[in-house]
């Protein structure tokens, strides 16, 4: 089988958990801080905390922005369900605005009309590592004195006009470390900031709302949360971040591979990604021009050893949210999207003749589909 994603792991990166499972410090020792330094010089911001998941990023994101129930926050609903999970975690009210189609992310040209008097916040998802176009999304949050919050748990080493995705003027912004994302740490997450006081709050709402006082005690003063991210794991995440900018070389070779490859396969729609920005291709996700076909064509693809996925349903489509209150929404583009969306393999590993391969069995199936 050829996955849709997988980690690579390298000598150097076991060598380096090794070397922490010698050592006293398993967990809330050094690594961790010495990988926030080392994240936040990447990105180009002050400020990194590490944490136990990009899920758990998002649940202090929100937390520290202060948003709670009465809250609108406008967002996609083409995402993991995290995204709007840890919305509802905090009581604030997912709002979803429709996407493009072009690129799958948030229509920035729709924002407007769904702000009210409740809105407090804006959370970007840059899906498959595709930026979204930001400089748009950040002039109509500082119009409305809107918090944004950036997920960005598909982009880390992506950039937007010339920038680091996180570097940008956004409140915070969200990775994951999960096996298939740009870097592992196995599971983890962190969430940057240029914002002290964000950065203050995080670190406290990261391990049970508790600080040492000058005489050494423990003190809580918030409801916190047990979100730390070990040593272990740091040490990884050093490791792999080290060659971060190898991977994502990787991953865009492989994505020109697919460009090359189905290009002019006229029942094949390619993602189109805004020019001037530089994408971490986390995934390559295709859509089929007759919705019909998308599920035998998955099909089709695994029954050759090929991990086709789907990325992703609506938020709003699953029961959860339509049992919520969501029922009867549907967005124009998303639903298109959701009903013809397909990813194909990639990742750093992957070799010219899988790539090959997989579109030889696309363009054997849209070929044949009629038979």
């Amino acid at each position: 089988m050829i996955p849709y994603s997988r980690q690579s792991i390298s000598k150097q990166d076991i060598r380096a958990v090794q070397q922490v499972l010698r050592l006293d410090w398993l967990t809330q020792g050094p690594n961790v801080f010495a990988f926030e330094k080392a994240l936040a010089r990447y990105c180009r911001v002050p400020y990194a905390v590490a944490v136990s998941s990009g899920t758990a990023a998002l649940h202090l994101a929100y937390l520290a922005a202060g948003l709670k129930k009465g809250d609108e926050v406008i967002t996609t609903p083409n995402t993991f369900v995290a995204t709007s999970n840890m919305l509802l975690a905090v009581g604030a009210e997912p709002v979803f605005c429709d996407i493009r189609l072009e690129t799958y992310n948030l229509d920035e040209t729709k924002l407007e009309n769904l702000i009210t008097r409740r809105t407090k916040a804006i959370v970007p998802v840059h899906f498959a590592g595709q930026p979204c176009e930001m400089d748009a999304i950040l002039k109509i949050a500082k119009k409305h004195k809107l918090i944004v919050v950036e997920d960005a748990c598909h982009a880390l080493g992506a950039s937007y006009r010339g920038n680091k995705i996180g570097s940008l003027s956004s409140d915070m912004t969200v990775f994951s470390f999960h096996a298939v994302k740009a870097i592992t740490t196995g599971e983890g997450g962190a969430v940057i900031t240029n914002n002290r006081q964000y950065y203050k709050r995080l670190l406290l709402l990261r391990s049970h709302g508790i600080y040492k006082n000058l005489q050494g005690k423990n003190v809580m003063t918030v409801l916190g949360y047990n979100y730390r991210l070990t040593d272990i794991q740091a040490a990884l995440g050093l490791s792999q971040l080290k060659k971060l900018d190898w991977f994502i070389a990787k991953r865009r070779r492989v994505a020109e591979w697919y460009r090359e490859e189905l290009k002019d396969i006229e029942e094949i729609i390619l993602p189109t990604p805004h020019e001037g920005s530089g994408s971490a291709c986390h995934l390559y996700v295709i859509r089929v021009r007759n919705p019909k076909l998308r599920d035998r064509l998955w099909a089709y693809l695994q029954k050759r050893g090929i991990g086709a996925n789907l990325h992703y349903p609506a938020v709003y489509s699953h029961p959860y949210y339509r049992k919520i209150g969501y029922r009867n929404l549907r967005l124009p583009n998303e639903e298109i999207y959701q009903h013809s969306c397909l990813t194909l393999p990639c990742h750093p590993t992957l070799k010219r003749n899988q790539v090959e391969y997989v579109c030889g069995a696309v363009k054997n199936f849209i070929k044949n589909y009629d038979l």
